[in-house]
């Protein structure tokens, strides 16, 4: 599958807020069930961390049953 890396005007490097707005769910669900794992790529700014994309698709197609 082809992962479009920066669709609409969205930064290259998303918070969590925006993150969960690109997965379609609320930031506490996302810090709940997916950014405590450590299989999830991040990239650390400073002490905020930050996502791409391709990592997020990423993340979920190896977790979907």
């Amino acid at each position: 599958m082809k992962v479009a890396t920066k669709p609409d005007n969205r930064p290259y490097l998303l918070t969590r807020e925006q993150a969960s707005d690109f997965l379609g769910i609320d930031p506490k669900s996302f810090d709940k069930y997916i950014r405590p794992h450590d299989e999830l790529e991040r990239f650390m700014i400073g002490r905020h961390e930050r996502y791409t994309i391709k990592s997020l698709i990423n993340f979920i197609e190896r977790h979907s049953a």
